[in-house]
């Protein structure tokens, strides 16, 4: 079992710590994801190490002997290793006093054996513990049996005190392909969310859309565990019908899931545009249950792409505060049949141009849509041509990965003599129109535009 990280710093400095703990009598062990890793011959990014029989202040005083040290966290106090990513902490005793994923009272326990300090944690998978100068693998739990199995199973009645981990199993499930344990499932429907800030939540989504391998698995432990109940607008999509003709896959629960693995199916590797996008895919029906009619034997949701928008809103308040997640999200999300539609449609440049300003970036409408298309069933590699035309039509049109930019600007319109004042915005509103229109292509030509709209007024009123 390899447990070294890709970079040789990391690896040394982590070795360096396990030498300095030994040689003042104690034992320092890599514990959590990057044990859970290391058995699945994946190279760990990050490092956490438990250190054992030392007290806090001797442990502090031996890593500033070689390292530079920054503590932070509470009393029990994580140090560490800057500019690495190398945590080293003690193992520690944890008192439920509260709700949440905070109320716990946490008491450093320098005496602990690994096998206590190990019940505080949460799944099998992640209750081993290896000592990388010897290679030993402490797994009192059976945590490499579950990964051989691929089970999910929680490692204690303790597992109930922090709700937040009901949706670190949905994450773990989906990255690592597990199924859960019926009894850690049964566990999991008996727990609350506590009021569980919105952060912690969001880092655990971000895992699932970002990092799962099958994220229809993850979604689907959220839905055997009830806690959908506490993400309505997902609980709606499930037993809402679609026309069989056009999803023959289901449900919009079930087209959901398809639609999420085809998005994980080709991720682009940058975070921030996988989030974006991948938070559209999910949310991009969840208009359908609101708009849902029965016309004989057929099934049809118009305009559910735009009624799908507050419910997505609400969804994402429940995840983030983050302004500008909304702002890139939700247009997204009302804009996901104009891929298709402007295909059949042939439609013309102006509206090409008119979507780029209305959702920023056509590549990742495309993505929305092609995961959408591909969601009708597990077909993740089935051409979508009205993608592949509107990416060339944006590409040709310069508004691939961004709105339009205005050709003519304010600063234009003074220089060529106009007075300020509130008639240039309305101005400068209809030369943009005419750009998006095509009737104008250059700044000369959108000049002459304006002087002629500047001289109606007066030409109007004579």
């Amino acid at each position: 079992m390899r447990w070294e990280p890709a970079d040789p710093a990391l690896r040394d400095a982590a070795l360096a710590v396990c030498r300095l703990v030994r040689d003042a009598g104690g034992r320092a062990l890599l514990v959590g994801g990057c044990v859970r890793d290391a058995v699945l011959e994946h190279p760990p990014t990050d490092l956490d190490l438990e250190v054992y029989g030392v007290p806090p202040d001797r442990l502090e005083s031996l890593l500033e002997q070689r390292f530079r040290v920054d503590r932070v966290g509470r009393a029990f106090g994580v140090l560490k290793i800057r500019g690495l990513a190398l945590d080293v902490s003690l193992p520690r005793r944890e008192f439920k006093i509260g709700e949440g994923h905070r109320g716990f009272h946490v008491q450093a326990d320098p005496d602990l054996t690994p096998a206590e300090a190990s019940l505080r944690r949460d799944f099998t998978i992640n209750a081993m513990a290896l000592d990388p100068l010897t290679g030993e693998l402490i797994d009192p739990h059976g945590g490499r049996r579950d990964l051989e199995r691929r089970v999910l199973r929680h490692v204690s009645e303790k597992f109930a005190e922090d709700p937040l981990r009901v949706l670190r199993g949905m994450q773990l499930v989906a990255r690592f392909d597990l199924t859960a344990d019926p009894a850690t499932v049964a566990l999991c429907r008996t727990l609350g969310m506590e009021g569980l800030a919105r952060e912690r939540i969001e880092q655990e989504w971000r895992k699932l859309v970002l990092q799962g391998a099958r994220i229809s698995a993850g979604l689907a432990f959220l839905r055997d565990t009830t806690w959908l109940r506490f993400f309505p607008e997902l609980a709606a999509l499930v037993d809402c019908p679609q026309d069989p003709a056009w999803h023959p896959e289901g449900d919009v629960w079930t087209h959901t899931l398809h639609c999420m693995d085809a998005f994980a199916a080709e991720r682009t590797g940058d975070a921030w545009e996988d989030w974006v996008v991948g938070l559209a895919v999910l949310c991009h029906d969840m208009g359908k249950p609101l708009v849902l009619r029965r016309e004989g034997e057929r099934i049809t949701t118009p305009g559910h792409d735009r009624a799908g928008v507050e419910p997505a809103r609400r969804f994402l308040q429940r995840l983030t505060r983050q302004r500008d997640l909304f702002e890139q999200v939700l247009p997204l999300v009302a804009a996901h049949m104009a891929p298709r539609q402007l295909y059949e449609g042939n439609a013309g440049d102006a509206a090409v141009r008119r979507l780029a300003r209305r959702v920023g970036r056509i590549d990742r409408l495309v993505r929305v849509a092609r995961a959408d298309f591909r969601g009708r069933g597990p077909s993740p590699d089935a051409p979508f041509p009205a993608g592949d035309w509107l990416l060339a039509r944006a590409r040709r049109l310069a508004v691939l990965d961004a709105r339009p930019r205005p050709l003519v600007m304010g600063r234009h319109l003074l220089d060529i003599g106009l007075e300020p004042g509130p008639h240039l915005g309305a101005i400068l509103d209809a030369c943009y129109e005419a750009q998006l229109d095509g009737r104008i292509t250059t700044l000369e030509e959108g000049l002459a535009l304006a002087r002629e709209l500047a001289r109606r007024p007066a030409d109007d009123g004579a």
